[in-house]
């Protein structure tokens, strides 16, 4: 099996040559990437040296990355001599990890699974601990990890009902693959039975919540309001839509949900913060289709100021969290089309109530909490949207109250990032993870 799946990495190579050629040729950026995931160590970076031990992180992209913050946060400061590694594989992955991950010693891209970058990555960084987030199953990384004596862990594990079903059809394979983690850390009990009927062995697996919960809490800093009221000239009790995390085909919903509650609320502001940087230009041709208003991208606001534009669109990059500190109203996206969600946590953090699509699989977990709690609400289109924000804006004691019981319900679940922690140190001890 490992020889068909390392023939098929090779087939995947010479099929998209000619795309990774003109990549090459085209960006510079692209140059860097190509190398790092071909397991060369970034120029400039230094090497562990006498730096023990050395820990090394895999994040996919930015949600991992957040999501793992935390538990890279207790080892950094528990281990102050560690080498920390952090690897993404995507470009958002790296921007998020090189701006706010500060304790990581060297972020670099992972190396793709084959079989030469691996051994190159770690026969250069020789790490004593291999920290994979979510659900990042490389089997040629997990083979000869193992084979050169490092410790494996998967942590805030997730598998899905869609990935199970495609795990369980080739459960022959991940058997042998997920045998060679030390510790495997779900998020829920599903996680757990689900990479148990893979293969895993029930002893590896351990149910220790999610990371998520952890950094949601801490990035939700009182200074950040403040920050974000200044820069959008905006007083306390100024009513402000924030649509987050958005992506194509959900501005046409949020523009025509502001339109609704615009007519009862003039002087609602809106704020569209798109998943996708790129995307800014048709979001500001839709807002000029659907005439309604004026509108301002962020990274002009320091020259032009809002003034009385009551649109502003997001342009530059991490700041969301902030953002939702200011909101009134919040839609997170990635919901009402089938993308699985994107992160309602971190709104929730900040005391508010949290609207979404149907599509939450990622956040299947954190919807059950703030429904339970009565500060998530699942809508199919903007009617439901519109209804739901004339009704909280009506009733502005009800919203405060249930945004409060969301906050208390995330804050009643942390703990995550220090089991998770727990699992680790017994690991670099080379004791067995119960």
């Amino acid at each position: 099996m490992y020889f068909l799946y390392n023939l098929l990495w090779i087939m995947v190579v010479i099929i998209c040559a000619p795309f990774f050629l003109y990549k090459l040729l085209s960006y510079t950026d692209w140059r860097r990437a190509l190398r790092e995931k071909l397991g060369f160590v970034p120029e400039g970076q230094s090497m562990p040296g006498v730096q023990k031990p050395c820990i090394w992180v895999q994040a996919v992209s930015m949600g991992e990355v957040s999501a793992i913050h935390p538990l890279i946060r207790l080892l950094a400061t528990h281990y102050p001599r560690a080498y920390i590694i952090l690897t993404t594989s995507t470009e958002s992955g790296q921007k998020i990890a090189r701006e706010q991950v500060k304790e990581a010693s060297l972020v670099s891209y992972a190396p793709l699974d084959l079989y030469w970058a691996v051994q190159h990555s770690l026969e250069r960084w020789r790490p004593d601990l291999l920290i994979i987030a979510e659900t990042e199953i490389w089997p040629n990384l997990l083979r000869m990890a193992k084979e050169k004596g490092v410790r494996t862990m998967l942590a805030n594990g997730r598998i899905s009902a869609r990935s199970y079903r495609r795990y369980r059809r080739t459960r022959f394979f991940w058997a042998e693959v997920l045998d060679y983690f030390d510790v495997l850390s779900m998020i829920g009990v599903p996680d757990g039975d689900r990479i148990i009927a893979m293969g895993a062995n029930p002893v590896k697996v351990f149910v220790n919540g999610n990371c998520k919960f952890d950094q949601a809490i801490f990035k939700a800093e009182a200074e950040f309001k403040k920050e974000m009221q200044n820069l959008l000239s905006l007083q306390e009790g100024d009513l402000v839509f924030v649509a987050g995390s958005t992506h194509e085909g959900e501005e046409e919903v949020i523009l025509q949900t502001f339109l609704r509650v615009r007519q009862e609320f003039p002087s609602l502001i809106l704020i569209i913060v798109p998943r996708h940087i790129d995307r800014v230009p048709k979001i500001e041709k839709l807002v000029m289709d659907y005439k309604v208003g004026e509108f301002v991208r962020r990274s002009k606001l320091p020259e032009e100021g809002r003034g009385a534009r009551p649109i502003i669109i997001w342009d530059t990059f991490g700041e969301l969290s902030k953002v939702y500190s200011i909101a009134t109203l919040v839609f997170c996206g990635g919901s009402l089309v089938p993308k699985r969600g994107q992160n309602i946590l971190e709104p929730a953090a900040w005391g508010k109530v949290v609207f979404y699509g149907p599509s939450i699989e990622d956040f299947h977990d954190a919807h059950e909490l703030l429904q339970e709690a009565g500060a998530g609400f699942m809508v199919k289109d903007y009617k439901e949207l519109g209804e739901r924000c004339l009704y909280f804006l009506n009733h502005p004691t009800e919203l405060k109250k249930r945004g409060e019981a969301g906050k208390e319900i995330l804050e009643a679940n942390l703990g995550a990032a220090q089991r998770n922690f727990e699992l680790a140190r017994r690991l670099l001890k080379n004791e067995p993870g119960k």
